[in-house]
């Protein structure tokens, strides 16, 4: 195989992973802005990880977070925790995930990829919205046996300066 078809299967390969991602995250988005929380955590694998962190401590290697998930069952518990416990007033979330780019994709099959993310929240006594948290995402896929993408790792780190209290609802 020459350089040139190595590069245009890479290529091809890389289109049709980014396409699959886009299809993940607009069915992710729906469930979230849906409010179906229950269902948030099927997006993701058994041992995923899952943060959501400030520029400052995600480019000084701080781990800690807003929120920090180290696997499935605790993305549960969060998810039960807010649709069964939390109180707040009524609340619209619209998710948008764009410009979706795949880093790679390793040997083991991993996607690697960024995207940008903003949220916006539309309140009963905020009824034209306001921008809730915008940032990056930094994740990594496994296709799983029946060819469907499961998020093994999302840290989505927020340029946003100002935190709402409603961060309790995933990113």
């Amino acid at each position: 195989m020459s350089v040139t078809e190595t590069r245009a299967d890479d290529a091809a390969l890389r289109r049709a992973a980014r396409l699959d991602i886009e299809d993940f995250n607009a069915a992710y988005c729906a469930v979230l802005d849906d409010g179906n929380l229950e269902d948030w955590p099927e997006f993701f694998t058994e041992d995923a990880f899952y943060n959501v962190t400030s520029r400052e401590n995600f480019d000084h290697d701080r781990p800690v977070g807003l929120v920090y998930c180290e696997n499935k069952a605790m993305l549960q518990d969060r998810a039960l925790a807010i649709a069964k416990t939390s109180m707040f007033g009524p609340r619209y979330l619209r998710h948008y995930i764009t410009n979706t780019q795949v880093t790679g994709i390793e040997a083991d099959g991993t996607i690697c990829a960024l995207a940008n993310y903003i949220l916006v929240e539309t309140l009963a006594e905020l009824p034209e919205g306001r921008l809730h948290q915008a940032g990056r995402l930094i994740d990594r896929f496994r296709r799983q046996e029946d060819g469907r993408l499961r998020l093994s790792s999302r840290i989505a780190v927020y340029d946003t300066l100002l935190v709402h209290n409603a961060l309790v609802l995933p990113i």
